[in-house]
């Protein structure tokens, strides 16, 4: 199916000209506006008639694919979610490699999708459970990382994995909001040698009394 779309300038009609988009690409190009509506605003603050006039197109349109603003806000984080997997999936490279190069490369394209996914889902109660299942898979990722290097057991916690994780997500957000684009091959350097070093300067770390590491596992 194919919709029609009247171009649309501070809600006046500016432009008459007609653009013929099929449905997943409409569907597509409202996510992406959605995202950065409510990456912007918030969800509570963003109305769907905010939402379609930064899609440029009418709010009928809108609810054609989506039939309430919580139902397009749940498709853009499983959107985000989605993509992410593709492009860690279709990697090359050491395993943080791979998975630090997906979340930029998905970043970079769509910086209000990672950023409403990483940041703002986690503090709405109806869609926490988008952020919280995509940060629990980068969790597990990060501890089957440091089982293949072999990291000292006492360091391959269950905090360890979450402040690896915390890193890499904050990392990456502070990039994308003021990092320059062309310097991205040197941030992905940067934290490729900072997990490692990490783990390492945790493997050194002499026990004195009580290992909170260890004792956070019991």
């Amino acid at each position: 199916m194919s919709v029609y779309t009247t171009v649309y300038t501070h809600g006046l009609m500016a432009d008459k000209t007609r653009v013929l988009l099929d449905r997943p690409t409409r569907r597509a190009a409202i996510l992406r506006a959605a995202a950065g509506a409510f990456a912007e605003r918030g969800f509570a603050a963003t109305s769907m008639d905010e939402v379609a006039a930064s899609a440029g197109i009418t709010r009928l349109i809108v609810y054609r694919h989506f039939e309430t603003k919580e139902s397009l806000y749940a498709a853009v984080l499983q959107d985000v979610r989605d993509r992410l997997a593709g492009a860690g999936s279709s990697g090359a490279g050491r395993g943080e490699s791979v998975a630090v190069r997906a979340l930029l490369a998905v970043g970079r394209d769509d910086p209000a999708g990672v950023t409403l996914l990483l940041r703002h889902a986690a503090r709405e109660p109806q869609f926490a459970s988008y952020a919280d299942e995509f940060r629990e898979q980068v969790i597990r990722y990060a501890e089957r990382l440091m089982r293949v290097a072999r990291a000292p057991v006492r360091v391959r916690t269950r905090w360890a994995a979450e402040t690896l994780v915390s890193f890499v997500f904050d990392a990456l957000l502070h990039w994308l909001e003021d990092g320059d684009p062309a310097l991205d091959r040197e941030f992905l350097a940067q934290v490729d040698a900072s997990l490692p070093a990490l783990v390492a300067a945790w493997s050194r770390a002499q026990r004195s009394g009580p290992d909170p590491v260890a004792s956070s596992t019991r």
